[in-house]
């Protein structure tokens, strides 16, 4: 008997091909790349003036004297980047918990990979700059772009080795944990006491909600708001507490897999024992009260962690990331272009993030490998974890938020710019063709042991 042949709405042919696109693991880098151009376009047009007055427009909220007055470009870099970070940071306690940094046999080769990407970089920017005006901006060459890396991992396809894969990912989030670390620790202004202190008591709040067996995502928005909103105030950068909160996310389920079976189990059998088959369940009351029960059922095996990532990181990936993409980019590239590749700043960060990069991933990898500190990938090759150490050159949306933080001077955070896009090129470009060869058939190459 044949099946009735679904009716596809007209919407559906409309949105078919976005679909198709954001279910690609490259989209989110592409997309990425696709703002960077824009705002190095806007940037370098003849509607410069208007890309450079729009993230200084005044945004307020709040009423009357209790209003929070910013700039477009702070509640992009203050605001929106803080969800970035607590979707890294959910991202961190996932990996601590059940991934690959779960346990010190897994961890000990990407934190020891992580460690000399993040030492070799930030040393060669220091040879480069010491006793200079731009030695503040050592931190910059120290972080990796996970989004582009996985981006470029996706454009050669099914050919990568899983464990590359999963060796990159992890290696960026442990390098995520440094950036994190090195921003809370080095990157702060003044420190206000009483915000900090406020910021304290609303952690703690949290971890008791935690600890309470509170799953309300409700409950832990508004708490990680005012979380936010203190360390704004408090002068450690407010995307510290983005991190923060996601620790204090819980990452267990009301019901654990065999109850959720059970339970499924039985509401699907009783769904089907509640009326003929048609196209909708309106005219069925029961079935809809077992459908809401099917979904509550849902919502109870997965963990907040779990629902608060599944549901920020499309945006993170799709509009945060572009959105501080095309704020942060735009560069001008007329007669100061070249002038800036001479810079001792742009020359400190193309050096660390593209050379630093690799050999300190590389070494420090086979190191911990040559020692026995750490069990090397399974079926991956030499090459390719070079190859991985040079798409870690990678730095973009990291470098772009630590260079903001670095400099307060427009003039050298030009200059810090393009050495970071074109690190970040030459990194992504030559990392990409590298990997490519590695993946030869005819490689001679053996796999790390």
């Amino acid at each position: 008997m044949n099946e009735p042949k679904k009716k596809v709405m007209p919407i559906e042919r409309i949105i078919k091909p976005f679909q198709a696109f954001l279910d690609k693991e490259a989209s989110g880098g592409i997309l990425l790349l696709l703002m960077t151009i824009v705002a190095l376009a806007w940037a370098n047009s003849p509607f410069a003036d208007s890309y450079f007055h729009l993230w200084h427009t005044k945004l307020s909220i709040g009423v009357e004297k209790n209003q929070l007055n910013l700039s477009l470009h702070h509640w992009i870099n203050d605001g929106l980047m803080a969800i970035f970070f607590f979707v890294v940071g959910l991202e961190i306690k996932r990996e601590f918990l059940v991934g690959e940094l779960s346990s010190f046999k897994k961890a000990s080769l990407p934190i020891m990979a992580a460690l000399g990407g993040m030492i070799f970089p930030a040393l060669i920017y220091v040879a480069f700059n010491f006793g200079k005006e731009g030695i503040s901006g050592w931190g910059i060459p120290m972080a990796t772009d996970i989004a582009f890396a996985i981006g470029i991992l996706a454009l050669l396809g099914s050919r990568v080795p899983v464990s590359i894969k999963i060796f990159i990912t992890a290696l960026a989030i442990a390098d995520d944990i440094g950036a994190v670390i090195v921003i809370a620790l080095f990157y702060t202004s003044n420190i206000s006491l009483l915000s900090l202190g406020i910021g304290g008591g609303i952690l703690v709040l949290l971890i008791v909600a935690n600890l309470s067996g509170i799953r309300n995502l409700l409950v832990y928005t508004l708490l990680g708001i005012c979380l936010w909103l203190a360390f704004l105030f408090s002068g450690v950068h407010a995307t510290i507490a983005g991190v923060l909160f996601a620790f204090t996310i819980p990452a267990s389920a009301r019901l654990n897999t065999a109850e959720f079976f059970n339970r499924s189990k039985k509401l699907i059998k009783d769904f089907d024992e509640s009326g003929e088959e048609g196209p909708n369940v309106l005219s069925n009351e029961n079935r809809q009260s077992i459908v809401q029960s099917l979904e509550e059922n849902c919502e109870k095996i997965m963990t907040p962690l779990q629902r608060f990532e599944h549901g920020l990181h499309p945006w993170v990936s799709y509009l945060i990331m572009p959105v501080f993409a095309l704020a942060n980019a735009g560069v001008l590239l007329g007669e100061n272009f070249f002038s800036s590749l001479t810079n001792s700043i742009s020359d400190g960060i193309i050096f660390g993030l593209f050379f630093g990069k690799q050999i300190g991933i590389f070494l420090f990898t086979w190191l911990a490998v040559k020692f026995k500190i750490a069990s090397a990938p399974a079926g991956v090759t030499w090459k390719q974890i070079y190859a991985a150490g040079i798409l870690a050159g990678i730095g973009f949306t990291m470098s772009l938020f630590i260079a903001n933080l670095a400099f307060s001077s427009e003039e050298l955070l030009d200059i810090s710019k393009v050495g970071i896009l074109v690190a970040s090129l030459l990194s992504g470009v030559i990392g990409y063709f590298v990997l490519k060869a590695s993946l030869n058939k005819n490689s001679p190459d053996k796999a790390v042991n």
